[in-house]
Order: structure tokens, then sequence, then C-alpha cells
């Protein structure tokens, strides 16, 4: 019988909903902050009005969000000390590294040049206010190497030495842990992810205006950026999750086993497109595979070994001691199908997209725009998957090898008071949601400003001063 106001459980379920949340607001701010600077670019370069209505019109989207993503960011953080004060106690010195360096490092970046390219529209030479996108995007990209990495120790526990007097690890080399394999492997495959995201959000505006030919200047090239950006990071990600997978089976062989809900060790492992069974792996009672598929993304070889989760389970309670170290199967394997059947879905959409765009061609039939209107929410929907399968995979640990999640819970935090706080955050979060929601929709139904005319004697277009 399930104890609904035991701390761990609502502990954990607080630190997923506010994670979840926030990993909503992530990918767009590192997405847009890039594609707003391209498209920035694009304008100094070739003074066309319609990307500087883009650029204005996708800032204004990315303001909104980055605000939230701050907001809901800074929440996530103080549960460290909240509800998993032992976890923070024992890799403070590790997990804080990374975590400083974020802070003090990146988001300084993002948050003082994001102030100097809003208000600096009229004020700083064009190539100058150019430099302050750039930077914001490459201080969320750098924000983005540095949780990576802190979350990579997690997975593959590195760069520390255990001090079993005080009883917490440390750290030995900043170096080392910023090189962790996972991180290395990871931040590529998430970043290219979170092109995705941004790629889905300007095809989703862009075919919402063009089924209504609304602002066609700049919607129709908006659309092909989106499609190109789309299929190229859609690549690059397939790639990167390769290596990814790779990494993985390395440091977490459990993860992948349980991924394919693949009970006994095999070599030549199928991968299954689709099965329903019981729950232990005894009873197949239907499954649709592609023979060798799972041996070659874990080894990259069709017919190599791919551990199983009963085998590993008798493994891991040799090196840990008794206990269940195998994460919720149902959980792992739909995630991780979840993840890569969005994925694949959105290439393929990039794809017959630009096909039916070629020359300057606009679909006719109303259900193209229709399908082309779930881009953002379906790409986002991949993402936190990926990302729910990354955790949910590591369990029951919360540092791999070294501490599980049921030690890391705070010792003097009751059911009661997590609960509380856990309805109080939903609240907050469900008004927060509310008010993103609408501020964005509104944003996107608004649609590009109009620019003022050129200047009669240089043809120069010049913005006009723009509170966000």
């Amino acid at each position: 019988m399930v104890d609904w106001l035991d701390p761990l459980l609502l502990a954990r379920w607080q630190f997923g909903l506010t994670t979840i949340y926030h990993f909503l607001f992530v990918p767009l701010t590192i997405g847009l902050a890039f594609t707003v600077a391209i498209f920035q670019t694009m304008w100094v370069r070739t003074d066309h009005a319609k990307y500087l209505q883009l650029t204005k019109f996708f800032g204004t989207i990315f303001l909104i969000n980055f605000a939230m993503g701050v907001v809901t960011g800074i929440v996530q953080e103080f549960q460290f000390g909240m509800n998993w004060s032992d976890y923070s106690r024992f890799v403070g010195d590790v997990f804080g590294a990374p975590l400083a360096f974020e802070g003090i490092l990146a988001f300084f970046l993002e948050a003082t040049f994001i102030g100097l390219w809003i208000f600096g529209w009229d004020k700083l030479p064009r190539g100058i206010h150019l430099a302050c996108i750039w930077i914001v995007s490459a201080g969320s990209i750098a924000s983005a190497y540095f949780i990576i990495a802190a979350n990579a120790f997690m997975q593959n526990p590195i760069a520390f030495q255990m001090n079993e007097e005080k009883g917490r690890a440390e750290l030995t080399s900043i170096g080392e842990l910023l090189a962790n394999p996972i991180a290395l492997a990871a931040f590529p495959h998430t970043i290219f992810a979170c092109f995705m995201v941004s790629a889905g959000l300007i095809i989703t505006v862009a075919a919402w205006h063009l089924a209504r030919n609304q602002h066609l200047e700049t919607m129709r090239p908006a659309l092909k950026f989106g499609l190109w950006m789309m299929l190229i990071a859609g690549v690059a990600t397939t790639f990167f999750g390769d290596q990814l997978s790779l990494a993985m089976v390395e440091a977490q062989p459990m993860k992948m086993a349980a991924a394919e809900a693949l009970y006994h060790t095999t070599a030549g492992a199928s991968f299954s497109v689709f099965t329903l069974g019981t729950p232990d792996g005894v009873h197949e009672l239907f499954s649709i595979r592609v023979p060798h598929l799972l041996s070659f993304l874990s080894t990259h070889d069709f017919f190599g070994t791919v551990e199983g989760i009963n085998n590993l389970q008798d493994q891991y309670q040799t090196l840990y001691g008794p206990g269940d170290y195998t994460p919720i199967i149902w959980v792992t394997y739909w995630s991780f199908r979840w993840m890569i059947g969005l994925g694949m879905i959105h290439m393929l959409v990039a794809v017959v997209g630009l096909w039916l765009t070629r020359k300057g061609r606009m679909p006719a039939n109303p259900w193209v725009w229709r399908a082309a209107v779930w881009a953002f929410p379906a790409s986002l929907a991949a993402m936190t998957m990926g990302w729910i399968f990354t955790e949910m995979g590591r369990q029951p640990w919360l540092v791999f090898g070294l501490l599980k999640t049921a030690d890391g819970v705070s010792p003097g935090v009751s059911g009661l008071e997590v609960l509380i706080s856990l309805i109080a955050f939903t609240l907050v979060y469900g008004i927060l949601a509310v008010v993103e929601f609408k501020l964005i929709v509104r944003a996107v139904k608004k649609g590009p400003d109009d620019l003022p005319a050129p200047d009669p004697e240089t043809g120069v277009v010049t913005p006009r001063v723009t509170v966000y």
C-alpha cells in the first residue's frame, strides 16, 4: 500500500514536477537565442526588413520564455537544500562546482548582455548590438554545458575521492569533471535537440499565419528556415544520440537494458518498436521488432552482446548488496520510444514540408497547415521524454553506484511539509503556466510589427525603440 505522506515519494514528485516544468523553458531559451541571433545577423548583413521583423518578433517570444525560465530555475535549486539535504551534503563539493560556473560565468553573460540587447537598439552600433545577442546565445549554451556536466556526475561519477571521515565525496579535478564522457556525449545531443524545439516553434507560428494568409513576406521565409533547421538539427541530434547511447552503455548498462525491457543477456539483440507483454518479460504477447538493431545501437556491432536486466541485477547485488536495482521498466521503455519516434516524425515532417514548399509553392490543403501547427508541442514533448528517460533510467540511484535516491532525502522534513510545498508549487506553477501561455499566444497572434518606412536617402530601415 502506498504511503501518500512518505517524504521520499513526495520529494520525488515535487522535484519531478518542478524539473519538468522548468525544462519546458530551457530548450526554447537556448534554441531561440541562437535563432534570433541568426535572424539579426541576416538583417545586419542584408538590410532586408523581413529579417528585422523576424528578429524582433521571435525576440519577444524569447524574452517572455527567458523570464519564466529564470524564475522556475531558481525555485528548482532551492529544493537541493529543502528536500534533498543529504544529497547536497554528500556531493555538494562536486556537484556545486559546475553549478557555480553556470551561475557566475554563463548566467552572468546572459543576464548582462540580454539587458544591453533589449535597451540598446538605438543606442549601440549595429555590430556591437548584434554581438550582444550572440553573447546571450553563447551564455545560454555554456550554461547548458555546466548543468549537463553536473548531471553527468550523477550518471557517471568521476573526478572525486571519498572522505570517509565526513562521509562525503570531494572534488579532485574540475577539468576531469567537466570532461566527463557522458557530458561530452550528452551536450551536443541536447543542444541540437534544443534547436529542434526552436525550429518546431518557428514552423508552428509560420504555419498558423500562412494558413490565414497573414504576414506572407515574413512567414514564408520563416517557415523555410524552420524546416531546414529542423532537418539539420534532427540529423545532428540523431548522430550525437548514437554517440550518447555508446557512452550510456559503458557507464550505465542497466539503463539501455531497461530501455528495451531486455531481461536476458543477448547477442544480436533486436529492437522492439512496439511490445505488449508481462512486466517481468516472461510472456511477450505481441511485438514488432527490428533484428539486431539494439546490438548495433549499444555496441556498433549487429551481433554485439547486450547485457540483460536479470544479469545486471545479479551483478549489482554482488557489488552493492541486496536490493532492487531495476528502474521502472514501462517508464524507461516508453519514454525512450516516444523520444525517438517523435524525433523521427519531425525529420519526416521537415522533409515533406520542404518538398511541398519547393520553388515558392504554398500548400492549398488546410490539413497540411493543421498538421504543421503541432510541430512545436510535439518537439517539446520529444525532448521532455528524453529527459524523463535520462533521469528515470538512473533509478534507484541519485548518484550511480554511490548514493541511492532513498538516501538523499532530507531527514528532518516531514511528509506533510513536503505535501504542503508540493501543493503550493503546483498552484503557483499552474498560474504561471496560464500567464506564459497567454503572453506567448498573444505575441504569436499579433505577429510581426509593421516597420517604419526606409530612409529616403539611404534606403536603410531604422528600428524603433521597443520595450519588450
